[in-house]
């Protein structure tokens, strides 16, 4: 006779089985649709080159676009996305990346499946092999993996609304990592401040099982955060190493501040917050609450470069604040690492690997202008001549 343990015990193993077959099942869909994209993709940049090398210095006449689409329909009928639009879309797509192709396509890259036109011209459909081996635009800001799972309506919104190669990447590739539809990628574009708050690189996309919440998490946050109150003779004053506790002070008598160039939505707890677990003590450079995340947000200040070894600091904050200070109607506590400069790639490689959400933000202080405003500044005594003759003319007029 098989009692209720048994069973329970029979439930567990195919709630495990069950889980791995899903878990297969949604890898395997998940390639599917990555491969079904990259091939659309080439597909449209095949197209787009032979459209472009035929209507821009062919011999192609005015109209011909719209009649070569209205001719599709008439062959194929019920073929869908291949409008005059669409095709002209196609072209753009092209001339927008073709000027990171490391060579011309050549008779190895042509697959079994070809066009050929009224004068015998290849046209090629099948470039994959091709945008496998350009040139990486601008120190590695595009990565070609996260390129082809972007779907092709995204890059078009993006070559519309975006026109230097590093805003273009970078919508890119957080289209990639966030899974964005078109709507939401529309919204992120039109956003001018969102380029300053986006780069914030995280793994919320990993850790925050709400979707929704995790894009909120993301626009919560600027990537940089401009500590105009703060000088930096300031914090050096005394010591020409880094002073994170005067740092810290500096931030927390400024609050108000601090909290407009940091986010969204953030109520300031306290500064050098205390938590405990077991006999272990230790004190939050800055804690804060979100209204809109609903969740504690903990700040670590590293007034130096990151490194790695910071997150492990943070992850165990957020154990401790999850564990002893949480409610059970907020979610779960987010850290951010505030740090001098940070090497993006070495932080998402660092970071992906955490369960709990956090992310790493750089500031800068007041007298650290950008060095294109310097340049166009004149320096103290050609500007205190400026003065000097403005009040010198106003004299003679009077």
């Amino acid at each position: 006779m098989i009692n209720k343990s048994d069973i329970e015990l029979f439930d567990l193993r195919y709630a495990s089985a069950v889980q791995a077959i899903k878990n297969a099942i949604q890898r395997s869909q998940a390639r599917a649709m990555q491969a079904a994209n990259r091939e659309m993709l080439s597909l449209y940049y095949g197209i787009g080159r032979y459209i472009s090398e035929n209507s821009r210095d062919g011999f192609w006449g005015t109209g011909a676009i719209k009649q070569i689409s209205g001719q599709l329909q008439k062959e194929m009928p019920g073929l869908k996305g291949f409008g005059e639009t669409m095709l002209k879309n196609m072209r753009r797509f092209y001339e927008s990346w073709c000027p990171y192709i490391n060579r011309q396509p050549s008779g190895a890259d042509l697959q079994p499946s070809h066009l050929r036109d009224s004068v015998g011209a290849e046209l090629q459909i099948n470039e994959y092999e091709m945008l496998l081996e350009i040139r990486q635009p601008l120190a590695d800001e595009l990565n070609w993996a996260e390129f082809v799972q972007v779907p092709f309506s995204h890059h078009m919104l993006i070559l519309r609304k975006r026109e230097t190669i590093e805003e273009r990447a970078f919508f890119i590739h957080e289209c990639a990592i966030n899974r964005w539809n078109k709507y939401q990628l529309e919204d992120y574009l039109n956003d001018r401040d969102f380029r300053c708050r986006g780069i914030l690189p995280n793994n919320f996309s990993t850790t925050i099982c709400d979707t929704k919440l995790a894009i909120k998490t993301v626009k919560a946050f600027k990537g940089e955060c401009l500590l105009d109150f703060i000088n930096a003779e300031d914090l050096y004053e005394e010591v020409e190493d880094r002073n994170e506790p005067l740092l810290n002070r500096l931030i927390a008598d400024n609050i108000k501040q601090f909290i407009e160039r940091f986010g969204q939505g953030f109520l300031f707890i306290k500064p050098q917050y205390r938590v405990q677990i077991g006999e272990e003590e230790k004190f939050i450079d800055l804690l804060f609450f979100n209204r809109i995340l609903n969740c504690l947000v903990a700040v670590e200040l590293k007034d130096a470069r990151f490194q790695p070894s910071h997150l492990g600091q943070l992850s165990f904050y957020l154990s401790a604040l999850d564990e002893t200070v949480r409610l059970p109607h907020e979610n779960p506590s987010i850290g951010i690492v505030l740090c001098r400069e940070m090497d993006r790639t070495v932080v998402e490689i660092a970071i992906r690997d955490y369960s709990k959400p956090m992310g790493v933000a750089t500031f800068r202080l007041g007298k650290d202008a950008p060095e294109d405003l310097t340049r166009v500044l004149p320096d103290f005594e050609n500007l205190k001549q400026l003065m000097d003759d403005k009040y010198t003319g106003l004299e003679e007029k009077q």
